[in-house]
């Protein structure tokens, strides 16, 4: 697993062991960025289930204000410190160790681009969708890129939120939505 473009470019970055964690493969996180490329300058990330870090950390390389990563697990919380410092990325990190939906409950800010990538067995994808839509957290302009499983129905979500294609490699799916507005990019 490696930092694909930008200033920490073909930096490796450390993964958990075990299967607790399955981390988007170097061909799915490539695809992915190219989609959004043009939106990740500048902008603050929420990368929630942050796993390993590498989606926010590889927002960061590409030109991301800031990202904060949330994930539940110790070990995965001092795996993203360990690699945002190894690409020399953590003055733009903040990490947060505790439950996503519990994080988007007390969020108080808004993002630009937020990665929603939970264990694909769960019901978090869904659940996640909702609070962010409750807590207005995604900014005007703002996109949320979600990964699951290839079989997974993503709902429908509520204007002003607009449902980008969706977006297949093997057995992973990317679904992009938008929110569109007339105010300046977060």
């Amino acid at each position: 697993m490696r930092v694909i473009s930008g200033t920490a470019r073909g930096r490796r970055l450390h993964e958990l062991q075990g299967m607790d964690t399955r981390p988007t493969t170097d061909k799915v996180k490539e695809a992915l960025f190219n989609i959004i490329q043009f939106d990740v300058p500048g902008s603050r990330v929420l990368d929630l289930f942050s796993g390993t870090g590498q989606l926010g950390i590889e927002a960061l390389s590409r030109g991301a204000e800031r990202c904060v990563f949330v994930d539940k697990r110790r070990e995965a919380v001092s795996l993203i410190r360990e690699n945002v410092r190894s690409v020399g990325l953590a003055d733009q990190a903040q990490i947060i160790q505790g439950d996503a939906l519990d994080y988007l409950k007390r969020c108080r800010e808004q993002f630009g681009l937020i990665f929603l990538d939970p264990p694909y067995q769960t019901n978090l994808l869904e659940s996640a969708l909702t609070s962010i839509l409750e807590f207005d957290i995604l900014g005007n302009h703002g996109i949320i890129v979600c990964e699951s499983s290839q079989e997974r129905e993503l709902p429908v979500l509520p204007p002003p939120y607009e449902r980008g294609r969706e977006y297949r490699y093997g057995k992973i799916k990317l679904a992009v939505f938008r929110r569109p507005g007339s105010e300046p990019r977060l």
